[in-house]
């Protein structure tokens, strides 16, 4: 807590402005993007904080934001059904998000990043407060389904999380960030064999007491 992931993934998505250095977001081509919208269209930033209109449904909430995008009716229609269907959304879509689980309408919150095919996606700690079924839920979507679909099409994934057991699974790479500054770097394999760690949470937590900073709570 309080090492600057949040921090850090709110100016690489252009919601807060860096004091020092530069943020450059480009199209496919390597076009520097300057324009708000088409910006916008090309990040799917899930917060750890996100909030959703509670009186409204899944779907009515990702038409909203299709229009947002400025996306055609039917690409919308379209892009609701393939994402209901990636996210196993399809027994609560048209249920009001007040009456949805936390699992539920954490699924919904992806849903909403993916539903103008962005080219890169932030998610902020999905998995926060969820229980282990919900959880297993984000994860699996994440390892099998949409999210590795779209890796590997090329799409930029951006995870933070707490859990190291997530980041080893998951994540191609991995940045440790301590206090404000990354600590270690590499695949998962790479850093255990540097650091001649059986896991990335005992690592962790090697590099901290080296740096004298570890805090027990």
């Amino acid at each position: 807590n309080g090492a600057g992931k949040t921090t850090l993934l709110r100016m690489l998505g252009k919601l807060m402005s860096p004091t020092e250095g530069e943020v450059l977001i480009t199209d496919e081509t390597g076009r520097k993007l300057t324009k708000e919208i088409e910006i916008k269209r090309h990040i799917g930033y899930l917060s750890g904080n996100t909030k959703l209109y509670n009186r409204i449904s899944p779907r009515e909430l990702l038409t909203i934001f299709g229009n947002l995008y400025e996306m055609s009716k039917e690409n919308i229609e379209k892009s609701i059904e393939e994402i209901s269907e990636i996210m196993n959304m399809g027994e609560f879509i048209d249920n009001r998000i007040e009456n949805l689980s936390t699992g539920q309408t954490q699924r919904t919150s992806i849903a909403r990043c993916l539903i103008h095919s962005p080219q890169i996606y932030i998610f902020d700690e999905p998995t926060l407060g969820l229980d282990v079924i919900s959880s297993k839920s984000i994860i699996d979507f994440m390892k099998r389904d949409g999210i590795k679909k779209l890796r590997d099409k090329g799409a930029t994934i951006l995870y933070t999380t707490h859990y190291m057991e997530e980041a080893e699974t998951l994540c191609d790479r991995i940045i440790m960030i301590h206090r404000g500054s990354v600590i270690a770097y590499g695949t998962s394999q790479e850093l255990k064999e540097k650091y001649e760690a059986d896991n990335l949470r005992d690592l962790f937590i090697q590099l901290a007491s080296e740096r004298g900073s570890l805090v027990e709570n």
